[in-house]
C-alpha cells in the first residue's frame, strides 16, 4: 500500500521536471514543515526522555571502545575519513535556501509498484541474486547462502514515532516472512540504515550481525546478543559458511543523536562466495580509494551502489547519479544495482530523480543496470531494468521538453 501525496496542483504546469515556483498554499506548508525539522534537533532531549533514549541507541564502552581507539581510522575522538570530508560542502547553494526556491516532487505521485516475494523462492538455490526490499535493504542469494543489508521495515527514518520521514510504501514482505538467513551486514548507524524496530524483530533469530566499529554497542543495548555480534574496521573480514564478508572504504559519517556524531565507524561491504561476488556501497561520497578494492578483491558480479538522497552541499558524503556510475567503474563491477532511492524523502530532489538520471547516464555509457520494483528479483546473469522505471524516465524527459518548447505539446509561451 503507498502512501503518498495528491498531484501538487499549486504550481504550474511541468514541475516534476523542473517548472517555475509560484507562491502557494504549499510554500507555507513547505515552510511549517521546515519549521519542524529545525524543531527536531531541540526536541531531541525531549524525544530521549519519551522514548527512554532506547532509538538513539549506546555509546560504546570497556574492550569495545579500546579497540576502537586502537584503530589508525580513529583520531583520539572520532573517526576520521582517509581525505577532509565535510558534511556540508563550501561554495555550493545550501539546501535551506534550496527548500524555499526549488520545487520538485520529492513524494510520488503515483502509487510506487510493489512485487511481493516468495519466500519459498528466497531460499538459497541459484548462483547469484538480489532481491530489492528497498532503499538499502537488500537480500543477497549468493552461492547457497542468505545475506541481509541495511535492514530498515520501520514506518520512518527517525527515532520518533510521530516525525521524521516517511515510507513512500509498505515493505514488500513482512519481517516474519523472510526465511533462515546466513548473515546480516550494517553499513552505518544512520536512521535509515539502521532501524530499532527492525531490529528488535530480528534479534531473536540464530543469524550473525556485522557491523562497522562501535555499532556493537546500538545493537547489544536492543538486545541482540554480544556472540552473534561481529565488528570490523577497513580490510578486515569475516567467514560466514564458504562465504568472504569484507569490511570495504566508504565515505560518509555516523552517529545518531547530539553529540555523537562520528564516534561509530561506517564502511561498505564485499560478499565473495566461491563463484559469485558483490560489492554493497553503504552510504558514500566520492572516493578515488574505490579502485583498491577490485584490486585486492578482485572482480565483482553485480555493485549496489547508493544514487539517492543528494544534493550538491553533500557532495563529499554522498554521490547522486553521476558520481555512482564512477564509483560503479571504479570497482569494476559487471552490473550495477542503484539503491538508497525511492522509499524515503531525505532530500529536495523529486523522488524519481535519481533512476532518471541514472538510466540517461548508462545509456551513454554503456553501463549494465539491474533496476526491479520494490519486492522484485533480479539475476546478475540477466539483468533488466522494469518497464515501469523506463516508463518514468520517458515520462520526465516528455515533461521537460514541453516546458522547454511549449509550443509542440499545443501550449503557448509564457
Amino acid at each position: 500500500m503507498l502512501v503518498g501525496n495528491e498531484p501538487d496542483r499549486f504550481f504550474v504546469e511541468g514541475d516534476a521536471a523542473g517548472g517555475q515556483f509560484l507562491p502557494s498554499k504549499r510554500l507555507f506548508e513547505d515552510s511549517v514543515a521546515l519549521v519542524l525539522g529545525v524543531a527536531l534537533v531541540s526536541l531531541t532531549s525531549l524525544g530521549w526522555i519519551a522514548t527512554r533514549g532506547a532509538a538513539f541507541g549506546a555509546a560504546p564502552t570497556g574492550d569495545r571502545l579500546a579497540r576502537m581507539q586502537s584503530s589508525s581510522m580513529f583520531d583520539g575522538n572520532t573517526f576520521v575519513n582517509p581525505v577532509a570530508t565535510s558534511v556540508m560542502v563550501k561554495g555550493e547553494s545550501a539546501p535551506m535556501l534550496d527548500f524555499f526556491t526549488k520545487r520538485a516532487a520529492r513524494r510520488p505521485d503515483v502509487a510506487v509498484p510493489l512485487e511481493t516475494p516468495d519466500p519459498a523462492a528466497l531460499a538459497p538455490t541459484s548462483g547469484l541474486r538480489v532481491t530489492w526490499m528497498g532503499h538499502s535493504s537488500m537480500l543477497i542469494e549468493i552461492d547457497g547462502h542468505l545475506v541481509l543489508t541495511d535492514p530498515v521495515w520501520g514506518p520512518r527514518a527517525s527515532p520518533f514515532r510521530w516525525m521524521g520521514p516517511q515510507r513512500f510504501h509498505e515493505p514488500p514482505l513482512p519481517l516474519d516472512a523472510l526465511p533462515e538467513l546466513d548473515a546480516i551486514l550494517i553499513s552505518h548507524d544512520h536512521y535509515d540504515h539502521l532501524d530499532l524496530p527492525t531490529v528488535l524483530a530480528l534479534k531473536d533469530r540464530d543469524v550473525p550481525w556485522l557491523v562497522p566499529l562501535g555499532v556493537g554497542a546500538h545493537l547489544e543495548s536492543w538486545g541482540v546478543p554480544a556472540e552473534r555480534i561481529t565488528e570490523l574496521e577497513w580490510w578486515q573480514e569475516a567467514p560466514v559458511g564458504d562465504l568472504r564478508l569484507v569490511s570495504t572504504p566508504a565515505r560518509h559519517f555516523s552517529g545518531r543523536g547530539l553529540g555523537d556524531r562520528n564516534r561509530t565507524l561506517w564502511t561498505s561491504w564485499a560478499v565473495i562466495g566461491p563463484e559469485h561476488s558483490a560489492w554493497f556501497s553503504g552510504d558514500t561520497g566520492p572516493y578515488d580509494g574505490f579502485t583498491e578494492i577490485p584490486e585486492r578483491l578482485g572482480h565483482f558480479d553485480v555493485a549496489m551502489v547508493e544514487i539517492g538522497a543528494y544534493h550538491p552541499s553533500w557532495g563529499s558524503i554522498h554521490l547522486g547519479p553521476g558520481e555512482a556510475a564512477k564509483v560503479h567503474r571504479q570497482v569494476g563491477a559487471d552490473v550495477l544495482l542503484p539503491v538508497h532511492w525511492g522509499t524515503f524523502d531525505l532530500a529536495l530532489h523529486a523522488w524519481d530523480d535519481p533512476i532518471v538520471e541514472l538510466q540517461a547516464l548508462a545509456d551513454a555509457q554503456g553501463i549494465t543496470l539491474a533496476v526491479p520494483v520494490v519486492g522484485g528479483q533480479v539475476e546478475a546473469a540477466t539483468p533488466a531494468v522494469h518497464d515501469f522505471w523506463r516508463s518514468r524516465a520517458r515520462l520526465r524527459q516528455a515533461s521537460a521538453l514541453s516546458v522547454l518548447t511549449p509550443e509542440l505539446s499545443g501550449g503557448s509561451a509564457r
